[in-house]
């Protein structure tokens, strides 16, 4: 199988973590007769800094051109004084914006060599298995009007949560299909009890429940579920909410596999190409100390073979091979603990590699495409 992937580093430590998980993919390449084909774009601080702008269209273009995306991450302090629109996250948003990516999913997993990471008492977390299905190209990120105003002598600013009957119906339905090849629940996330969006939200969601009679649908107020996630997260299966409270919601949930750095996302539009990225930020304190976790890039990848490649094999090797060095106590300093063995980021990621060699020894190999 040959296919193309639009790399965009980022900035921060996305430089890292990218490297680190295009050297995983070129060995499940090498092991599974593949040929992934990598060509580079530019995305928030560094494009704003190289061509004026937080996505050159050169990127949407060079993204548009290809089979899936890895991205690292963006922001930073330096670009922080910026106006809204030569911002690093604003290249972010339209990248979503462009390609149509309207459904986030983050899957958190339970790792059982990672529960004592976890601030959680280990009974709580473990066996933990659930996916947030967070709307991405719509609600109050993108709303208009969003403006700040002076009136009566006062400051005023505005921004506007909106939503389209569609937006809203077809990120539900997503969370419906993911919950049929799962567990059969879902439970869908809002304010109900106070925004009108979230009333809308939860009559489309009773709607969409009638074509998917296996699947249990629940209601959830965001900040009991908040609460849920901490006291009980066992009991959910997939979780399905708008832009803002899962964006929340699914960083709260980075606790229960540990760290933030464990936490792996794609991003899938209804046809184009998918992007994939850890849930983590750019950590500019840390960026160019070969400290940074990259298991959640190189988890973002086991996603990516699986739902824009359909290798679903090769993406379970690397999510093996990341449990097994795991399991072995290596541990960047985010996940480290006692008696772990402290590694950097290109020691963890040549762990991963040999790890996959390994597995892959052990299997049948594929024909060649």
């Amino acid at each position: 199988m040959e296919k193309k992937i639009a790399v965009l580093p980022g900035d921060g430590i996305g430089k890292e973590i990218v490297a680190g998980a295009i050297e995983v993919l070129k060995v499940v390449a090498e092991e599974y007769n593949h040929q992934f084909i990598f060509e580079y774009g530019r995305l928030g601080g560094e494009a704003i800094d190289v061509d004026g702008t937080p996505l050159p269209q050169a990127t949407v273009d060079l993204c548009k051109d290809s089979d899936a995306i890895l991205l690292g991450a963006v922001g930073g302090p330096k670009w922080d004084q910026n106006t809204p629109a030569l911002r690093p996250e604003a290249g972010l948003l339209a990248i979503r914006k462009e390609l149509g990516l309207f459904a986030n999913l983050r899957p958190v997993q339970a790792i059982s060599s990672l529960t004592d990471a976890s601030t959680l008492k280990k009974e709580v977390i473990d066996g933990v298995d659930l996916m947030i299905v967070r709307e991405l190209t719509g609600g109050i990120y993108f709303g208009s009007p969003r403006e700040r105003r002076e009136e009566n002598g006062q400051r005023m600013v505005v921004d506007t949560l909106s939503y389209t009957n569609e937006e809203i119906e077809r990120i539900i339905r997503k969370a419906f299909e993911l919950a049929m090849i799962r567990n059969k629940k879902v439970t869908s996330v809002d304010k109900a009890n106070v925004l009108e969006s979230s009333r809308v939200w939860r009559e489309i969601a009773n709607e969409v429940a009638k074509d998917f009679p296996e699947v249990e649908l629940e209601h959830m107020l965001v900040d009991n579920a908040a609460m849920q996630l901490i006291r009980a997260p066992k009991q959910f299966d997939v979780m399905v909410t708008e832009n803002m409270f899962g964006d929340i919601l699914s960083d709260e949930a980075s606790m229960l596999t540990g760290s933030l750095g464990m936490l792996s996302s794609a991003s899938l539009s209804a046809n184009g190409p998918g992007l994939y990225e850890p849930a983590h930020g750019s950590a500019p304190d840390i960026a160019g100390q070969n400290k940074a976790n990259p298991l959640a890039t190189i988890l973002s990848t086991a996603m990516m073979l699986k739902y824009s490649f359909n290798l679903i094999e090769e993406g379970n090797v690397i999510e093996e091979a990341v449990n097994r060095v795991l399991e072995k106590g290596y541990r960047t300093a985010d996940i480290s603990e006692e008696n772990t063995k402290l590694t950097s980021t290109t020691e963890m990621v040549e762990q991963v590699i040999n790890e996959i060699k390994e597995i892959s020894k052990a299997k049948p190999m594929p024909a060649k495409a």
